[in-house]
């Protein structure tokens, strides 16, 4: 089987490597050809254009970083299916909207070839070790002929479904690492500043319920002070809003990272409290936002209000035939503290049921 390779980032370089390093024939292309030299030392060719590698290889890989860069290899001018033959196989290794999946894949089909899309989960030191997780979306059939392939690439292969299936499910998890992410700083920051040794820190979050991937894998890298997990913070921003678009005017929770205090733009400071925002976005046209302030607001009227009708409840007024006023002790303001509660009586009651009092005159 003879494999083409389009898009050699900090994923896709690795990945083909992989692919080289298990004897596989392997085509490369890369916008910047200085990116294939390694490759191409260890036996890989200079693929040349997406058509002729499309027309010359069973198997065409594309690993490139945004929907649009995709779209353009596979429909472009002089992209994949200029090229395509019957039988040969398009696999989109990328992070891409579900929606665009399903459409290229539906061009693909038919122009007479396959389709599936195999995006992968782990980071990079995984995918050079060929032991990263791929999720699998597409025809059965196709996934059975992709299978001995997706094994050299990774060590974990999960067949999710039909094509956008795995694009779903992989947006989802990048979601989840990055919300992971976003907790796991802020917990050893807090750590560091209360005095704690980062690396103790680092061994209790590995054998308690807080651990996770995240926390084993980027943890290390933070605290030998590279702090570079070869992910960028433009990738990161295009991961949440695809995750965002999963469910357009449907009802859903506020974004969990504006909530977490993650904002995507740059800031010379940490948010603060009143500042974090919980906002999702929605289709151009329209859009809602929840703002802690408002609810924080709600919030207390509801409590103001609930201290009034206390107040009515606790304290009398002046009973029919009774001289002078009469005054309950009203707990909510520190009175009748640690006596019995039945000596703040209610207020006498009419025979129809009606109370007898007048609003009272409050003493301090």
């Amino acid at each position: 089987m003879r494999v083409g390779f389009i898009g050699l980032g900090n994923v896709g370089a690795k990945l083909a490597g992989s692919l080289v390093r298990n004897g596989t024939e392997t085509e490369v292309l890369d916008l910047d050809r200085a990116a294939a030299a390694p490759l191409e030392a260890r036996g890989a060719t200079w693929g040349g254009s997406a058509t002729a590698m499309a027309r010359g290889c069973d198997v065409v890989v594309t690993c490139l970083p945004s929907p649009r860069a995709v779209a353009a290899v596979v429909e472009g001018p002089g992209g994949v299916l200029e090229g395509l033959r019957p039988g040969t196989i398009w696999a989109e290794m990328s992070t891409n909207d579900a929606e665009e999946v399903k459409r290229l894949a539906a061009l693909v089909i038919e122009a007479g070839g396959e389709a599936i899309e195999c995006p992968v989960s782990g980071g990079c030191h995984r995918a050079a070790t060929g032991n990263i997780a791929i999720l699998a979306g597409g025809p059965r059939a196709t996934f059975e002929r992709m299978l001995p392939l997706l094994t050299v690439l990774g060590r974990r292969v999960l067949h999710t479904g039909p094509i956008g299936t795995a694009s779903t499910l992989k947006v989802m998890t990048n979601y989840l690492a990055t919300a992971n992410l976003v907790t796991l700083c802020e917990a050893l920051v807090t750590m560091k500043a209360a005095g704690l040794d980062l690396a103790t820190t680092y061994e209790a979050i590995a054998i308690s319920s807080g651990t996770s991937f995240v926390a084993e894998t980027e943890g290390q890298v933070i605290l030998n002070g590279s702090r570079d997990i070869s992910f960028t913070m433009d990738l990161v921003a295009k991961d949440i809003g695809l995750f965002d678009r999963i469910r357009p005017g449907r009802g859903r929770p506020p974004g969990g990272l504006a909530v977490a205090g993650l904002d995507l733009r740059r800031r010379d400071r940490p948010l603060r409290p009143r500042e974090l925002v919980a906002q999702r976005r929605a289709p151009v046209g329209g859009g809602d936002r929840l703002d802690i302030r408002a609810r924080a607001s709600r919030r207390r009227c509801a409590t103001t209000s609930r201290r009034s009708a206390a107040r009515r409840w606790w304290c009398g007024g002046r009973a029919a035939g009774a001289s002078g006023f009469q005054h309950h002790p009203n707990p909510l303001r520190g009175e009748g503290r640690g006596r019995p509660r039945a000596v703040a009586k209610r207020p006498p009651m009419g025979a129809d049921g009606r109370c007898l009092t007048v609003p009272v005159r409050r003493t301090v």
